[in-house]
């Protein structure tokens, strides 16, 4: 499998995983800040953005896919950065392959098993969007309005609406594969640990990491630190790009000495 990717920058390879629903362009404006410090490689997940479906979204399989993207570039170690799916992804490939990592940063998600069902009303109002051709944009979003009440959700799921050739619009995420496998999604393969350099960041205002899992986090990464970003919710990458950047750069770059 060959991930969709995007590069910039220039120094140490550093790899931005995007979350669920998302695409590369999700972590845009952290990468511009990083970049200045590294070359940061963003991919688009499989089943996401511009790289190829799969029926596996379990996420033994797509840690090999952004460990085989690694090989493809010619990378024999990263640092990795993951928000929210795409740190659950990150933190495996971890575990499974920590000689590839350098260091891991996790944004807004712990390495467990959620027992809430999140994305009910989107995974509702993406499949009846695709009820019958999506003609526009503005479409779309009367029918997904319907289901998702907050505004920003709508917009961060039409970034990944496309025209395609016949003037028709497309997502180009596979809803049907990650709906049906939403348990590997939402689940946790608790095994292993990665004993590396790993920053846990967390919204001051999000409740993906609770002090319920401090615990197994412990466990599975024994060298993790943790930071909150105040005044910021589960997408603090993007309400506070800057701030979020300094941090990592900050931990990376002390993990080097």
């Amino acid at each position: 499998m060959f991930l969709n990717y995007k590069i910039q920058g220039e120094g140490r390879p550093l790899l931005l995983i995007h979350g669920l629903f998302g695409s590369l362009d999700n972590l845009g404006g952290l990468a511009r800040v990083l970049a200045e410090h590294y070359t940061v490689y963003q991919v688009d997940l499989p089943n996401h953005g511009q790289s190829p479906r799969s029926q596996s979204v379990d996420y033994i399989s797509q840690a090999n896919a952004v460990k085989d993207f690694m090989t493809q570039q010619g990378l024999d170690r990263a640092s990795v950065v993951g928000h929210s799916m795409g740190g659950k992804v990150a933190m495996m490939l971890a575990i499974s392959h920590p000689e590839m990592i350098d260091q891991l940063v996790v944004m807004d998600i712990a390495p467990v098993a959620y027992q809430e069902r999140r994305h009910d009303a989107v995974l509702a109002g993406l499949n009846a969007s695709m009820r019958s051709p999506i003609t526009s944009r503005k479409a779309a979003e009367a029918i997904l309005s319907d289901h998702i009440l907050e505004p920003g959700v709508r917009q961060f799921l039409l970034k990944s609406l496309a025209k395609q050739d016949n003037g028709e619009f497309e997502w180009r995420f596979n809803v049907d594969a990650l709906e049906r496998n939403y348990d590997d999604i939402t689940g946790w393969p608790a095994s292993g640990h990665y004993h590396g350099d790993t920053l846990f960041l967390k919204g001051a205002d999000s409740d993906y990491i609770s002090a319920a899992h401090r615990e197994e986090i412990e466990r599975q990464f024994p060298q993790a630190k943790a930071h909150v970003i105040a005044n910021t919710g589960h997408w603090l990458h993007a309400e506070k790009p800057d701030a979020v950047a300094r941090v990592i750069t900050r931990f990376l770059t002390k993990s080097e000495r």
